[in-house]
């Protein structure tokens, strides 16, 4: 027995420095739960109900308070222990609308864990996935909550929403995910699947950054052991060595894989270019062949191809003014790197052989985009004529593909592109490819519009010009698609400035302007929208 006794002192030795602060934090817990508790109990059951939110989750102090107004028809119950006073709404709308609130009614001090730790949002079957030490799955309107034993809360989880909730770290969330779970009863996995995981590190180091995901990494192998997610961990330390090309993985995700082969591409991009080609390819447009005119239309149509596609970006000038510069080479001193954006942008526009070429193949395509940006901006060197991007670059709130995955972007999309018939279709899908990618620092507005009336003049069929009086509705078409993923409005808006442009009749300059002014294209597009001014058809 004395041996016995000799043993036990060093293990409990080792178990205090373990023990005593979760003793600690069990008395302190104890404290606050006391003080809630009291508080409630020291109100009255109908001033509680009455402070309750749209919908709350009932216990034994307002039980019945809560029944006697479920009876008098001034609460709703919504499911076990669940009511509202909201009478009239769906119940489904009213769950989702008081989500947070509600799951911490039932599981008080729970931590949001696996997929709902990174999705922040109920699965496709509603569910919502908890660590708490107590309770069982509990079915609401619309929403499953569905609560497991795991390690306790740890220092880097954080407070959620005021909710009394906790929501697990991105590394713990990471780890949780890399663990094995099954779908049963016909309900999602509580995991996300390593396919899942391998894409949102991938889209994780697209825009943060390499270093982002080796300090993600860094913070899992810190907690793995304290959450029993060892081996999930190095998981995790392969795909990010993997992709990040410091070591060979067998990775599932094939956007992970193209940034391990050092070719990333954007992949929410290219959801974008598939839904655009889908609408494309369902949608007929009448093709329009370019009008019989003689040399002097052509260039009067070139000058305001280049005249309005830098009006559009900001460029302006009068137009005598910019038929000074283009026509005699008069650069005005006081702005003689915009004069040069008209005269780059004319030089292409204006050049029916140049105009006539289109890529045939994906590095053709990288290639004419660099030799058309390079020849647009020679007067402007501190764009870097010719170069793509090596910063990335937005617009408002709206972020465009990161340096690192242009050229993987441009070559999938181009690659899609292939499967269109239509000059016309080819040619928004050009449009779209290049303005959504944005793969140089300034004039990527210029490009897509060069690239897409290329596609239409190697038709022969009739160029595109966007008014300035068209310039929101064009905006606002692009934006559409880019935030909202509605390919009708782009589709249509281009149709509209494609079948402007061929009924216009593009002759001397002078009796052309005079043309364009009552079609009202010369009219700046915020006046336009204050007075009400449509841009008309000759």
């Amino acid at each position: 027995m004395p041996g016995s006794f000799g043993t036990a002192r060093p293990c409990a030795k080792r178990l205090i420095p373990i023990l005593s602060p979760l003793i600690e934090l069990y008395f302190r817990f104890s404290i606050i739960l006391r003080s809630v508790m009291s508080d409630i109990r020291n109100k009255s059951p109908v001033a509680v109900v009455d402070s309750m939110p749209e919908a709350f989750v009932s216990h034994a102090h307002i039980s019945s308070e809560v029944s006697r107004r479920v009876a008098a028809g001034r609460l709703r119950k919504l499911a076990t222990r669940l009511y509202t006073r909201n009478l009239d709404d769906d119940a489904d709308t009213i769950v989702r609308r008081n989500l947070w609130n509600i799951v911490a009614g039932y599981f008080p001090g729970a931590l949001i864990a696996d997929r709902t730790a990174i999705e922040l949002e109920p699965a496709e079957d509603g569910s919502i996935c908890l660590v708490s030490p107590r309770g069982s799955e509990v079915e609401l309107p619309g929403v499953i909550v569905r609560p497991r034993r795991g390690a306790p809360r740890q220092t880097s989880d954080l407070p959620f929403m005021n909710k009394g909730l906790h929501l697990s770290s991105s590394a713990r969330a990471y780890l949780d995910n890399l663990r094995s779970s099954r779908a049963r009863r016909g309900r999602v996995r509580r995991t996300l699947s390593r396919i899942e995981i391998e894409e949102r590190l991938e889209g994780l180091m697209a825009s943060a950054g390499v270093e982002v995901c080796n300090r993600l990494r860094d913070e899992a192998q810190l907690m793995a052991r304290d959450i029993d997610r060892e081996s999930e961990f190095l998981q995790l330390d392969a795909i990010v060595s993997a992709m990040a090309g410091t070591r060979s993985e067998r990775l599932r995700a094939p956007s992970a894989r193209a940034r391990a082969h050092g070719r990333p591409y954007d992949a929410s991009r290219l959801a974008l270019f598939e839904e655009l080609f889908k609408s494309l390819r369902r949608m007929w447009v009448s093709p329009r062949q370019t009008s019989p005119r003689d040399g002097i239309g052509n260039a009067t149509l070139a000058f305001f191809d280049a005249y309005f596609s830098n009006y559009i970006e900001g460029t302006e000038f009068a137009v005598d003014e910019a038929a000074h510069i283009v026509f005699e080479g008069r650069v005005p001193r006081a702005r003689p790197e915009d004069a040069h954006d008209i005269l780059g942008v004319w030089r292409i526009v204006s050049d029916i052989s140049q105009m006539r070429m289109v890529p045939e193949a994906a590095d053709q395509l990288i290639e004419l985009l660099r030799t058309r940006h390079a020849a647009v901006f020679e007067g402007r060197p501190s764009v870097n004529p010719g170069q793509f991007k090596m910063r990335p670059n937005r617009v408002g709130s709206l972020v465009f593909v990161s340096p690192d995955a242009v050229l993987g972007t441009l070559e999938r999309g181009f690659d899609m592109s292939r499967g269109l018939e239509s000059a016309f279709h080819r040619a928004v899908f050009m449009h779209f490819l290049v303005s959504e990618i944005h793969p140089f620092e300034d004039g990527n507005g210029r490009l897509a519009r060069i690239m897409m009336n290329a596609e239409l003049i190697a038709a022969n069929e009739e160029r595109i010009v966007i008014p300035t009086v068209y310039r929101a509705n064009y905006i606002a078409a692009q934006r559409a698609l880019s935030s909202g993923h509605s390919t009708e409005p782009l589709i249509r808006a281009l149709d509209f400035a494609w079948d402007w442009t061929a009924s216009v009749s593009w002759g001397i300059l002078d009796s052309t302007v005079e043309q364009l002014r009552a079609c009202h294209a010369f009219v700046n597009d915020a006046e336009a929208s204050e007075r009400g001014i449509r841009l008309q058809r000759p």
